[in-house]
């Protein structure tokens, strides 16, 4: 009797928050200039095809036994009210909540030219999966819109929104304050990297805190986000070194690689 193949465990679906942390001021940014357009010049790499980008994507067979890919289409398994928005009492802030909305598509816009969304669960810890959204620039831009996070980081430490007159929106909602706190965490530079930010968004509203741990990696002309979700008593884990390793090395031979 043939064996059956063992159940490919299923992330859930991820809430907007979640994914929106693979654009998170990225997008809701795109317009801002940061620095001189040379500025990034020494690592700016070239700029990636929307084809060159889904095939640096990690695979199964790049993280061996126990991983299992899922490449999604970028805003899919996405939640909450399409035409929401939330308001901040920190002007400086408001790009965090922004991007937490439905963002331009890849190539309009403030968006990046070409965008690769996955999810990486392992067979072992179903509960335990990293999404990743990579979103390729032109030369120059990655670092850029890496530098506007790093300020954004250093002004938004602790901050409050309200939702309202929204559609989709619970009535008990509307108008109640949401806490968010937004802190780095100290992360290595993985190898291959040109440069790396880590940090946690929570939001404690309605009495359930949800945390979310990214980290921000610049590869060339590509920005990789990994990000992983905790709610409640469960906090957000760092995002699995062997997934975000991996990818970086394969970014990196994408960079690298001449084209045709």
């Amino acid at each position: 009797m043939p064996l059956r193949p063992a159940p490919r465990p299923v992330l859930p679906p991820a809430p907007r928050p979640v994914l929106a942390l693979a654009g998170l001021l990225l997008l809701a940014t795109g317009c801002t200039t940061v620095g001189s357009p040379s500025a990034d010049l020494a690592g700016a790499g070239r700029e990636l095809t929307a084809a060159e980008l889904r095939a640096a994507a990690l695979t199964d067979g790049d993280l061996g036994p126990g991983y299992i890919v899922t490449v999604m289409t970028p805003g899919h398994g996405e939640t909450g009210p399409a035409d929401g928005r939330e308001v901040t009492d920190v002007p400086a802030c408001q790009p965090v909540l922004d991007a937490v909305t439905p963002a331009a598509p890849a190539g309009q816009g403030g968006g990046p030219a070409a965008e690769t969304d996955l999810s990486v669960a392992r067979a072992a810890d179903p509960k335990g999966g990293v999404y990743a959204g990579l979103l390729g620039y032109r030369p120059g831009r990655a670092g850029e819109l890496q530098a506007r996070v790093e300020q954004v980081l250093a002004q938004c430490g602790s901050f409050t929104s309200t939702t309202a007159g929204v559609r989709g929106v619970p009535a008990a909602r509307k108008g109640v304050p949401a806490r968010h706190r937004l802190s780095r965490a100290d992360t290595p530079t993985t190898g291959g990297a040109d440069a790396v930010t880590g940090f946690t968004l929570t939001n404690e509203s309605g009495g359930v805190t949800l945390t979310q741990r990214a980290l921000l990696a610049r590869v060339g002309s590509v920005l990789a986000v990994f990000s992983t979700v905790g709610v409640g008593a469960e906090p957000a884990t760092e995002p699995d070194e062997r997934v975000v390793r991996q990818q970086v090395a394969k970014l990196r031979a994408a960079q690298r690689a001449a084209r045709p």
